[in-house]
């Protein structure tokens, strides 16, 4: 989670991407509870990899884990030196079955995950494996070659950045031969050579597909993923839904129970954080974060920021944090 989220910036100038608010949670809360639904056993701690992220969003990170009944443990990574490098800094916390996950994707699955195998990568069919990170099978599904953004087709199943260890141990020992070796791809300490490095020292690795990988790499990607996640809780009847005097809700919406709404049409898609003011508005397919305030306006596909207001006509916006725009 080190990483400074650029592409979705001016959100991320004051909080962490994995602390973004989608469809009424952190994108890091979401992907905890995903994890822990898979696993389908206790999960005992909870280890972040962050850069300096401040101690208010460290403690949100804290709250997360407790709320999974797990203890959480930070470590930092001060320099981008790569996927292998950032695991490896979480070092004292690689013991034991170990699930790694980069908290900028989200998934949707029903599999229930093998414990038999020493590993197991999360993948999902894609139509473009050139730009991803693909696995190579055999005849017993079992994984023989890891190829990053392969020129000619050799598989179309993308790694999407979760992964299942059953010896943490032994994870950190081949990570840190990476580190002892000087071992890079593309000039960084790669978690796919230490998984490679698994391989030919006759580790057992298997695949599990999800059935939805969304992205939360960028606004659009943010956006689709509200709606995709909105489309779940409905259809799971996870959604409250409370009654607005002289508004209309269209659902799916995901609102905060102190959220005050007056006289506006929200809606589909819409996600409202707690203590936002919304009054003679109409929203569609957006994310207004707490605190916010939108009046006698009209947006969509827009994301408002904490403490934003939003006064007059806008179409689409992209409003960060304690800013405000006026038409």
């Amino acid at each position: 989670m080190a990483g400074m989220g650029k592409r979705l910036r001016p959100h991320t100038l004051t909080t962490p991407k994995p602390l973004l608010h989608v469809a009424g949670k952190p994108i890091v809360h979401h992907l905890v509870e995903d994890i822990a639904e898979i696993i389908q056993q206790p999960i005992e701690e909870i280890a972040y990899i962050i850069g300096n992220f401040g101690k208010e969003a460290e403690q949100s990170l804290c709250t997360v884990a407790e709320k999974v009944g797990a203890k959480a443990s930070i470590y930092y990574q001060d320099e981008p030196l790569g996927t292998a490098h950032a695991i490896l800094c979480a070092k004292e916390s690689l013991s034991g079955n170990v699930v790694v996950a980069f908290a900028d994707t989200l998934f949707r699955a029903d599999f229930s995950l093998d414990t038999d195998k020493d590993a197991v990568i999360w993948v999902k069919e894609v139509e473009n494996p050139s730009s991803f990170g693909v696995v190579k099978l055999n005849e017993r599904q079992e994984i023989t070659d890891f190829v990053e953004k392969p020129k000619t087709f050799i598989s179309n199943l993308a790694i999407i950045g979760i992964y299942y260890f059953k010896d943490g141990e032994n994870l950190r020992q081949e990570l840190q031969r990476l580190i002892d070796f000087d071992i890079k791809g593309l000039g960084e300490y790669q978690l796919t050579d230490a998984l490679d490095h698994m391989l030919k020292q006759g580790k057992k690795m298997g695949i599990a597909g999800v059935k939805d990988w969304m992205d939360c790499g960028n606004k659009d990607a943010v956006l689709e993923t509200n709606q995709a996640i909105l489309n779940y809780l409905e259809k799971d009847k996870k959604i409250r839904n409370f009654v607005f005097p002289n508004s209309i809700i269209i659902p799916p919406c995901y609102i905060a129970q102190n959220a005050k709404l007056h006289n506006s049409i929200i809606g589909p898609y819409v996600s409202i954080g707690e203590n936002a003011v919304l009054e003679n508005t109409i929203v569609s397919h957006s994310i207004v974060n707490d605190n916010a305030l939108i009046q006698n306006a009209q947006i969509q596909h827009s994301i408002v920021g904490m403490y934003a207001s939003v006064r007059g006509k806008a179409v689409s916006v992209n409003l960060g944090d304690y800013s405000s725009s006026e038409v």
